[in-house]
């Protein structure tokens, strides 16, 4: 069996390297990895963490690409490689522009399809964007899905998706973690945050860029200013108008530090020592659960509720007042702030990638078999 990973940014690295790390252990297996460069810079690092070697890079990222020009340029250049490999099948990861376009393409030429992730869900379109259009159309087209919780596969149940199809694995994130987290580790932003208690920032998302965003940073900031055990690290994202942002209302804050993003390993491991997490990403929802640490959403949905379930996040919104309530909660309620860090983490035990590298062997096994019977 000849399978291939396609993926091109810092997340689906994260969460794929696991899964290759695993196909290392199967001679059996012809493995090809093929990167779309839909990130570059903090694409690298993350590879060279796992010791992941891509046999192909379409490099297609240039300075200031949008949507168009990511979902073509990888449409075109995959194909190639597409045509000279005839996988038996391609693994995507998630959400992505460039899991959307290999998917595309892999149809175009009637390749399998596997979906790592699947089956996450906000339904609306518009949040967040373009993710929650980008996962439904992969789902759409894909063969094999291997969804991360009960909750994704009754999503898929739902859409009408077949039931032998269907998956459940866990997240390959918490597989990454054990990878990635050492006690042993040590920062110069540890050593700053020595005696406080460290929040750990990220901001991102595409519909939060604007008011949303300013309203964010304003909050944290203002509850910065009257908790003084309190600093705040944020990895900014290299978007300019996020650094802007990041730079006009947080930049002057003596306990806020802005610093560049973070390689893999220095990240969870920041995690690690945080004393809780605000983000509007994706996945670290269920990064940081399985260290314990309490999360604050800042979007106004989520396509993780099993966070929200166990009680392991909290979805706050963008406004400032709603920000600052759940923050000072956080900060001034230990009954909330326990009940969040020792709730159970919803999504999985370290072990997905093992489980879809032995579905995909049955299912080869079976479709050799069917091919042998019904030439």
């Amino acid at each position: 069996m000849k399978i291939m990973l396609v993926f091109g940014t810092r997340p689906e690295a994260i969460k794929m390297c696991p899964i290759i790390k695993e196909l290392k252990r199967h001679q059996e297996i012809e493995t090809v990895v093929c990167i779309t460069g839909q990130h570059r810079e903090m694409l690298k690092p993350i590879l060279d963490v796992f010791q992941v070697i891509p046999h192909y890079n379409l490099d297609i990222m240039k300075e200031k690409q949008d949507l168009f020009d990511i979902t073509i340029n990888v449409l075109q250049r995959i194909r190639e490689v597409l045509d000279k490999e005839r996988p038996d099948i391609v693994l995507v990861h998630g959400d992505t522009t460039s899991a959307f376009a290999t998917a595309l393409a892999c149809f175009y030429m009637s390749i399998p399809v596997g979906h790592v992730e699947a089956g996450l869900r906000t339904y609306n379109k518009f949040s967040p964007y373009p993710e929650e259009f980008n996962r439904q159309a992969v789902d759409v087209i894909s063969d094999l899905y291997f969804a991360p919780t009960d909750c994704a596969k009754e999503n898929l149940l739902a859409e009408g998706k077949e039931k032998e199809t269907i998956f459940v694995t866990g997240n390959t994130v918490i597989d990454a973690l054990k990878t990635t987290v050492s006690k042993a580790f040590s920062s110069e932003i540890l050593d700053w945050a020595k005696g406080s208690r460290l929040i750990l920032l990220t901001a991102h998302r595409r519909e939060n860029i604007g008011n949303s965003m300013q309203m964010m940073f304003e909050a944290i900031k203002e509850v910065v200013e009257v908790y003084e055990d309190i600093k705040v690290v944020y990895p900014v994202h290299m978007n300019p108008v996020v650094r802007q942002t990041a730079d006009d209302i947080l930049g002057e804050t003596d306990r806020i530090r802005l610093i560049e993003p973070l390689d893999v390993v220095a990240f969870h491991n920041l995690m690690d020592h945080a004393y809780l997490i605000m983000t509007d990403s994706g996945g670290i929802q269920e990064e940081a659960p399985s260290l314990g640490k309490p999360v604050l959403v800042m979007r106004d949905t989520t396509e993780r509720p099993e966070g929200i379930a166990a009680g392991t996040l909290k979805l706050v919104g963008t406004q400032k007042a709603d920000i600052k309530k759940h923050l000072i909660e956080l900060l001034t309620n230990p009954d909330v702030y326990q009940s969040m860090a020792q709730a159970k983490n919803p999504y999985g035990d370290g072990h997905a990638s093992e489980r879809i590298i032995r579905i995909l062997s049955e299912w080869a096994e079976n479709r050799s078999s069917t091919t042998e019977i019904h030439p």
